[in-house]
């Protein structure tokens, strides 16, 4: 069975949450001579957004810099880490920073805050708020990288069907994990491994505030960002003027507990998915809703012994189909591309789009560079989270994993199913599961989409709740809706934001 990594994870263990407590990042007037720690936190040396970029012609306002944290905050006149931050200023009556994170982990929140000030243009977000973004210790154009595995490393390991599940096959497919993690600690450094986890990166997150020179902030977060919020908010709670947490992830969910619930939320997508391809004749999983998760597997399951024809020399394997068809669930726009793929394993002809899918999902450009937000999210979910070591338990999550998700299952039940990677990992976490806390009433937004795959929408009904946040519910089938074309939903935030009158109980859009 093959089951898809998990959008966000899990959170602080007790020593980490009271050394964030007590060891507070300075602020931006303090000197060498004022305090031991001033090294880092400083204000960046702010410069044009090129070098970031490519070019700083489209944003000639936008302002880039690096600001310094330590790796280890308990050793703070130790190693340090650079953390890429971009600010795109006000062009109106300033309200304040809107700092963006658009989650992962791993995803690059320079390029995040990039590409909204350019599709915003002049509206009462960018006239208020200077939009905000640093990438995430280990992540981006932060330094130093997560990397783990060579771009011939990354093509080879896809090849791999994942699918055996006979004892021998379990083993070799821990055998490839057990490389992979021994590979990040030879190439990124288990110190860095040991500290890029969500309980370091909350503690980045104030210190890129105090460098700002913002007293608060305001925060907009989606999917694991929603996870590095709530731990926000849990520690610097009156450093908050208002948070807008979209696509939650429960951080009290234990990591089987919330793959499982993530599984089910992939097929509630693609069981609408299919329901909206069968309105045309050409659906290639037919009109039969009894017959879509079969036809499916007709489609992809011979994958595992022959890569589909592309005109990409790698041809598409059964995990880039798999990953391919996930990636197309996250948002409605990406259906007609699913369709082409599976079209073209129908058929016999070209099945590039699902390889096109799978490349997006992975990071993958056209010149065979990976980015490294995939390795970024193994180090930090592995350090997020204590995963069970027993291999009954995964055995357990695959049966439910193929109850939850039939249409993502290769095979039958066998009894023996590999550890998630993180069970193997050589470094030892840093957070546990626990709930989330409100940072005071009427700071935070809660929005759920009733058909996220990702993350389904009962955790944003629980983080809502654990918040004592207002939650907006969006009906749909997507990953994240807010700034992405609903206007029910946006006016909803600005309003918000601008003039901090949250939603109304019970809200839909």
């Amino acid at each position: 069975m093959f089951a898809m990594a998990m959008v966000g994870r899990l959170i602080a263990a007790l020593p980490a949450l009271l050394l964030a407590a007590t060891l507070v990042a300075p602020e931006v007037s303090a000197s060498p001579e004022e305090s031991p720690t001033a090294q880092y936190g400083q204000a960046p040396v702010w410069g044009s957004c090129a070098e970031f970029l490519g070019s700083a012609t489209a944003l000639p306002t936008a302002r880039c810099g690096m600001v310094n944290v330590p790796v280890d905050y308990a050793k703070p006149e130790g190693p340090q880490a650079q953390l890429a931050v971009i600010r795109v200023p006000a062009t109106g009556d300033r309200i304040g920073a809107l700092m963006v994170n658009p989650g992962g982990p791993g995803a690059s929140a320079v390029d995040a805050v990039a590409a909204m000030a350019l599709s915003f243009g002049d509206n009462d977000v960018t006239r208020h708020f200077d939009l905000v973004g640093f990438d995430p210790r280990g992540v981006g154009r932060s330094t130093p990288q997560v990397r783990c595995r060579t771009d011939a490393e990354f093509d080879a390991f896809r090849r791999e069907s994942l699918t055996d599940y006979s004892p021998a096959g379990v083993a070799r497919i821990e055998q490839l994990y057990q490389q992979y993690a021994q590979e990040c600690v030879a190439r990124t450094g288990r110190d860095f491994l040991a500290n890029v986890g969500t309980a370091s990166t909350v503690r980045d997150m104030d210190v890129v505030r105090a460098a700002l020179g913002e007293n608060q902030i305001n925060f907009l977060g989606y999917s694991y960002g929603t996870e590095l919020g709530a731990r926000y908010a849990e520690l610097f709670g009156d450093r908050v003027r208002t948070m807008i947490l979209d696509g939650a992830v429960d951080p009290g969910a234990d990591p089987v507990a919330e793959n499982v619930r993530q599984l089910a939320g992939f097929q509630t997508a693609f069981d609408d998915y299919a329901a909206d391809c069968a309105r045309s004749v050409d659906c290639p999983l037919g009109q039969d809703p009894t017959q879509f998760v079969a036809r499916y597997h007709q489609l992809v399951d011979p994958l595992v012994q022959q890569p589909g024809r592309t005109s990409d020399p790698r041809g598409l394997g059964y995990q880039d189909a798999v990953t391919g068809t996930a990636n197309a669930l996250y948002t409605q726009r990406y259906w007609k591309f699913l369709t082409s793929g599976l079209l073209g394993l129908q058929r016999g002809t070209d099945a590039g789009d699902l390889l096109l899918l799978a490349d997006d999902y992975q990071g993958r450009n056209a010149a065979g560079r990976y980015t490294n937000q995939q390795d970024a999210f193994s180090a930090i979910r592995c350090v997020d989270s204590p995963y069970p070591t027993d291999p009954a338990v995964w055995a357990d999550a695959d049966r439910q994993g193929r109850a939850a998700a039939p249409f993502m299952s290769y095979g039958q039940f066998t009894g023996f199913a590999p550890r998630d990677a993180c069970a193997l990992w050589p470094v030892a976490p840093t957070s546990t599961p626990h709930a989330a806390t409100s940072p005071g009433p009427g700071k935070v937004v809660v929005v759920s989409t009733t058909h996220d795959p990702a993350t389904p929408y009962e955790a944003g009904v629980d983080l809502a709740r654990e918040m004592n946040a207002s939650l907006l519910t969006f009906n749909g089938t997507q990953h994240t809706v807010v700034f992405n074309g609903d206007a029910c939903v946006d006016s909803a935030v600005v309003r918000f934001l601008v003039d901090l009158v949250p939603p109304p109980p019970d809200s839909q859009c």
